[in-house]
């Protein structure tokens, strides 16, 4: 028998497989969403998460598994019977209907009574802050101005579950940053649950409260956004979520309370402050990110997690500035460091000889 979802199980995807001729799409994924949650499905081009994201909306039948929604199971529902409603990634208005004609489509639709309509629409625009544009066509907004056009169309049917697919990709950087907390907020107000596809780590989060990373059609990591940052599952998950540096060796001594991995790209050990399940002398990665490593002059003055090399490039961001060291064994690192730890003055430049270290709560072993 199918399980039965925790109490705060809105929504749960019940071992869903989607098979298109030879390709699996989806692999056996299972996942649940809470109640008022920001959900987002996180992953490269191809990894399945818009089809994951087009089987909750309805628009593809899963080949096996089943979708529950506040404890209804809507598999076989067509989208329109679905308490559901998907803002596309083109937001598709209608070009030559108004704004406010465009946001009530979709009551009309169904049939709602006219004064019911005006209200809800305007409701809708006030929302997101468009209801002096009613009267405006699609092409007489910005790009910004649309996106929430397509949100408040998106809201004025009251859906249980709102899907977001890429709803950020069609702004440029700074407006897509703004519109990001701008977007949570409105959620929230709304309080509406929501599952978002994108592909741009950055967005995931700041805008979700979990998210699940996909790879080849399956979840290979699920969790808050500080739990998969900083304790990824595995070396695709370190490396896909922010950058981190990956060193391989293998447990040389194995204590309860931490290990110390040899890596042939260091002159001393590394040393971690965990225990691990993963046998004496088996080959294991460390991932260590950027704003953990500390750049030095002078060599430390400790047993392990340091090395020397040369910087081979400089980045200043601001607030921080970008190292990437070539150490002695020929692995290029990246420190990301405060810039007001340095003075200009004494801050190392390129093919400046410096020291590396970091702490050993820093690193993170990865067997897989």
């Amino acid at each position: 028998m199918p399980r039965q979802g925790d109490a705060d199980d809105f929504v749960r995807v019940e071992d869903v497989v989607k098979i298109f001729g030879d390709t699996v799409a989806v692999q056996s994924v299972s996942l649940s969403v809470r109640r008022h949650e920001i959900f987002a499905l996180l992953g490269s081009s191809g990894c399945g998460k818009s089809t994951l994201l087009r089987m909750l909306a309805g628009f593809e039948e899963p080949t096996s598994g089943r979708i529950i929604l506040d404890d209804e199971d809507i598999t076989q529902l067509p989208p329109h019977r679905r308490p559901v409603n998907m803002m596309f990634q083109s937001y598709a208005l209608f070009p030559h209907m108004t704004v406010e004609a465009n946001v009530a489509f979709g009551l009309r639709q169904e049939g709602v009574p006219r004064q019911e309509i005006h209200e809800r629409v305007f409701e809708a625009l006030d929302l997101v802050q468009m209801a002096g544009y009613a009267r405006r066509k699609p092409q007489q907004l910005s790009g910004g101005q649309q996106q929430r056009v397509a949100l408040a169309r998106s809201l004025v049917k009251r859906p249980k579950l709102l899907l977001l697919d890429e709803p950020m990709s069609a702004l440029d950087k700074q407006i897509r940053q703004a519109t990001q907390i701008e977007l949570v907020k409105i959620l929230d107000q709304v309080g509406v649950t929501c599952i978002m596809v994108t592909h741009d780590q950055e967005e995931a989060m700041t805008m979700a409260s979990r998210l699940a990373v996909m790879s080849e059609g399956q979840i290979v990591q699920c969790g808050t956004p500080y739990e998969v940052y900083a304790f990824p599952n595995s070396r695709f998950v370190a490396g896909f979520i922010g950058s981190t540096n990956l060193f391989t060796g293998t447990i040389d001594v194995d204590e309860p309370d931490h290990v110390l991995i040899g890596s042939d790209a260091l002159p001393r050990p590394l040393y971690v402050s965990h225990g691990v399940s993963e046998p004496l002398g088996m080959e294991v990665h460390v991932s260590i990110r950027p704003e953990q490593i500390r750049v030095l002059r002078e060599q430390p003055a400790t047993d392990s997690n340091w090395g020397h090399g040369m910087v081979s490039h400089v980045a200043w961001m601001g607030s921080t500035t970008r190292y990437q060291i070539r150490l002695d064994a020929g692995q290029v690192i990246e420190a990301s460091v405060p810039s007001l730890d340095w003075n200009q003055a004494e801050a190392p430049g390129i093919d400046d000889e410096v020291y590396v270290s970091w702490g050993h709560d820093a690193g993170t072993v990865l067997a897989s």
